[in-house]
């Protein structure tokens, strides 16, 4: 099978185009952002995201409507609508399935929108999706789109990343590149939803967190921190297990593709600087021991996107630009 891949580059958006909406369906809130033919953020906004099918569909078109209210146009008007969503997804026919958290299973998402929207729909997965923002921002800073090759690794309920290789999308054969959370790395370890054991998403992600160390703390990842500081035994080991397998994460990722740098991403995120430099720490300190790890400059290559930032909702955007394929 042909591996799938598409190119991310916001110059690519056919003549006359002027402003797209990217639109990030999460299981609790919807994202919506409008940006320019180079990528800019023109307006955004958030809304509580519906449950199944219809009520999907409904927050969707009213994410978009609000939106042009805000920036002053008519839906019609927009270029492009660009959707990053969880589950898998056909982005030849935007189709949806195995959304669970959004009570979606075959939904025909992208066809269905434009005949609501009169508007061009792509449909991608939400951390591809992210992937492509986070590489437009990247880009802009270091040399613009195709400078670099990039996987941008989603610390979120759990654990997947998105490749960016020679300024394309990287899918792979069959969609799946990328699913680095279900590589087992414990047989022994527990059960992990895709039927496997000890996957790496069953260590490094916030639903392992949740289930080593329960809180009712609306940030229990910040709470897990704030008590190993403090001196509390058992999420000392927690954070510590939790900061070495993102750091075999990061490693998997370079080794595995050699990608320029490793975005960091998702929930998980939102710990900043102080989740970074942990990171980095660990990959220095396996460095040192390992002067193959150390020739590779692992630490150099962890990125962070920036807090405030709406990479998936600005790729999604930056999906509605591509050409036809």
């Amino acid at each position: 099978m042909t591996a799938q891949e598409t190119r991310a580059d916001p110059t690519a958006a056919p003549a006359g185009s002027a402003v797209r909406v990217g639109i990030d369906i999460g299981g609790t809130k919807t994202d919506a952002v409008a940006v320019d033919r180079q990528g800019a953020v023109l307006g955004e906004l958030r809304l509580p995201t519906g449950f199944g099918a219809d009520a999907v569909l409904q927050s969707t078109v009213d994410a978009v409507s609000l939106l042009a209210t805000r920036i002053g146009v008519a839906p019609g008007e927009f270029a492009s609508l660009g959707i990053g969503i969880p589950g898998s997804v056909d982005p030849q026919s935007g189709r949806v399935t195995h959304a669970v958290n959004l009570g979606l299973e075959g939904l025909e998402l992208g066809a269905l929108l434009s005949a609501r929207l009169g508007l061009e729909v792509r449909v991608e997965n939400d951390v591809n999706a992210a992937a492509l923002g986070a590489y437009s921002l990247l880009g802009a800073r270091d040399g613009g789109p195709g400078a670099h090759s990039m996987a941008y690794l989603n610390l979120g309920t759990g654990l997947a990343a998105g490749l960016v290789l020679g300024g394309r999308l990287w899918r792979g054969a069959r969609g799946s590149a990328g699913e680095i959370g279900h590589i087992p790395i414990d047989p022994a370890g527990p059960q992990c939803p895709c039927g496997q054991r000890g996957c790496l998403e069953t260590v490094a992600s916030g639903s392992a967190v949740a289930r080593q160390w329960p809180t009712d703390s609306p940030r229990p990842v910040q709470a897990l921190f704030d008590a190993a500081e403090t001196g509390d035994a058992t999420a000392i080991v927690v954070r510590d297990r939790l900061l070495a397998s993102i750091a075999a994460a990061v490693r998997l990722l370079v080794l595995t593709v050699d990608v320029d740098a490793v975005v960091i991403g998702g929930g998980i995120s939102s710990l900043g600087e102080t989740l970074v430099e942990a990171v980095r720490a660990e990959l220095r300190a396996a460095a040192a021991a390992s002067p193959f790890l150390a020739s590779l400059d692992l630490p150099g290559r962890v990125r962070l996107v920036p807090e405030g930032f709406p990479a998936a909702a600005v790729g999604a955007a930056l999906v509605g630009a591509l050409p036809e394929r």
